[in-house]
């Protein structure tokens, strides 16, 4: 994948080695919650974490540690840096021809093992994730190495796939569509979650489409880099990580889609290039 020689923003949070704040008052049972929903059941440790600072009064909101604003200088946390940029630009490009106004996510935050979020406190174990209350992108990067060792999914353009996808949780909020998936429900083949992973699935299918030409090519993939990406997508399907983690699959319990789903709507935001193609919530079916 090319990447390097890309722009970059500087909007990045790096509080690694800031190590892990207290656990307040999200508790070791809201831990321990998201992380077996993420990896057992691949529930969206968002949902994990909304759910369990609903069951107190004031919510779990952590305090954050400042990171270091910027930049970042080592391999990994430019390529964070470059692949972020350029899916804010193909979303910059794409509101403007909806004749809206684009926003960045608030920083992409690089962290390890703990940190405080918006939504509670944020854990590696949780994977990469978008928090809402604060508009900001999570990742411990130690997820890179989950995702070659145990989802066999490999290559610098599976962990781009990744960052567009938690991004692509950023531009439905600012379309309001995460809040309009809540009537729908957070479980299910057809609930509102999996409608939400999916489209965030279609709209990094779209950054895949543009990035070589809105970033002068600066950044750009090749058809082996197409083939990571959906593999990627394969590897995180419900029933692939229940299978995994030898359960028979349970649709019921399905916040993020299928395999199969999720290859279909990342191939459909490619092929389409069209963010209303998208459209997760009209769709009757998901493949």
């Amino acid at each position: 994948m090319r990447w390097q020689g890309g722009d970059e923003s500087g909007n990045v949070e790096d509080r690694r080695g800031l190590g892990p704040v207290g656990v307040g008052g999200v508790g070791v049972g809201g831990l321990v919650l998201a992380a077996i929903g993420y990896f057992v059941f691949g529930i969206s440790p968002q949902a994990t974490l909304n759910a369990v600072n609903s069951a107190g009064p004031g919510g779990f909101e952590q305090p954050q540690q400042a990171g270091a604003r910027g930049a970042p200088t080592d391999r990994e946390g430019r390529f964070v840096d470059v692949i972020a940029t350029s899916v804010d630009a193909v979303w910059r490009q794409e509101f403007q021809q909806m004749g809206r106004s684009y926003r960045p996510p608030a920083a992409e935050v690089l962290y390890d093992r703990a940190t405080g979020t918006g939504c509670g406190l944020g854990q590696s174990a949780m994977g990469p994730f978008y928090c809402p209350q604060d508009q900001k992108v999570y990742l411990d990067l130690s997820f890179w190495q989950e995702l070659d060792q145990r989802f066999g999914a490999t290559g610098e353009a599976a962990r781009a796939y990744v960052i567009a996808h938690e991004m692509g949780h950023h531009v439905q909020h600012l379309l309001g569509q995460d809040r309009a998936a809540r009537a729908l429900g957070a479980q299910g083949p057809t609930s509102g979650s999996v409608r939400l992973e999916l489209q965030a699935d279609c709209y990094a299918g779209v950054w895949a489409a543009h990035v070589a030409d809105v970033t002068g090519g600066k950044v750009a993939l090749d058809p082996q880099d197409i083939k990571d990406g959906l593999r990627a997508a394969a590897a995180v399907g419900d029933d692939t990580l229940q299978k995994a983690a030898g359960q028979r699959p349970v649709p019921e319990s399905f916040t993020h889609g299928t395999s199969e789903e999720r290859m279909y709507w990342l191939k459909r935001g490619l092929d389409t290039a069209d963010p209303a193609a998208c459209d997760t919530f009209s769709a009757t079916a998901h493949s």
